[in-house]
């Protein structure tokens, strides 16, 4: 460890004169702080290697920004850094899924565990209310909050591909069900949405013009014209146009139905 004159000098050195070995010289000294305060956060499943190195990046930063004048030791100013930088390594991959980076939800992020371990003596299971509510009060935050982070921890993420029991043969996404519709179902539902566009087509030529305008700009289409508007055009009543409408979509059914019984006649006798 370095003397706080050693500190001062070495970091006047580099802010004032750029001097490399200066800043080397600073850095190196604290690689075993790095390596100490990794090991602290090694409970979260995430490599060594990675925190050491993420604390590396927090420690530059510490010495880059360094004011000797302030008379503070770099050990303590560049403790900060490193865990900041730990912490914030840890939340964006600790899951897929990304926690809150508020303060708030990082202070209970990290305090979680402890205190309950401290309140229920115990890090498994479900929290009981009462231990919820000691939580929200210490860190000052609300209790859905708490509540939620508590059942993130609990369950971490799981691979897919990760093989179950002993055996190993079988995985998680072997017991997943697929709800798409398969390419058969996708082909008959096109073939058969083809089909009843087609027996729609034959019904609406059996209407009138007047009744065919009034299908599609009332059914047939997603901005559809109000009855004002089309009554307006037509130099009718919207009373009019809505009895129009009405009598036209039963036309329509009936002739939709006759037409696709006559198909399915045509199709069965075709196959004998």
């Amino acid at each position: 460890m370095l003397t706080r004159e050693r500190e001062f000098e070495l970091a006047r050195r580099w802010r004032d004169e750029e001097d490399e070995k200066a800043l080397h010289e600073l850095v190196s000294a604290y690689v075993r702080l790095v390596v100490s305060m990794a090991s602290k956060f090694n409970n979260y499943g995430l490599p060594l290697g990675d925190l050491v190195q993420e604390g590396n990046i927090g420690l530059m930063q510490a010495a880059f920004r360094f004011e000797p004048e302030r008379e503070i030791r770099f050990s303590t100013y560049a403790s900060w850094w490193i865990k900041s930088a730990m912490q914030d390594y840890i939340l964006r991959n600790w899951s897929i899924v990304r926690s809150g980076t508020s303060a708030s939800q990082k202070s209970l992020f990290f305090n979680l565990r402890w205190l309950r371990a401290k309140i229920q003596n115990s890090e498994e299971g479900n929290l009981s209310s009462d231990t919820l509510k000691t939580i929200s009060q210490k860190l000052s935050i609300g209790l859905k909050e708490v509540e939620n982070m508590s059942n993130r921890l609990a369950s971490r993420d799981q691979s897919l591909s990760a093989p179950i029991g002993e055996e190993g043969d079988d995985s998680l996404e072997d017991f997943l069900q697929d709800t798409k519709p398969s390419p058969e179902e996708m082909a008959i539902r096109i073939c058969d949405g083809e089909i009843r566009g087609k027996w729609l087509r034959t019904a609406l030529e059996e209407l009138s013009d007047r009744e065919q305008m009034i299908i599609r700009e009332r059914r047939l289409t997603d901005d559809k014209m109000t009855l004002e508007a089309l009554g307006e055009q037509l130099g009718i009543t919207k009373e009019r146009v809505r009895q129009i409408e009405h009598k036209a979509f039963e036309k329509l059914k009936v002739s939709v139905v006759r037409i696709s019984r006559e198909a399915i006649t045509i199709q069965q006798q075709s196959r004998h």
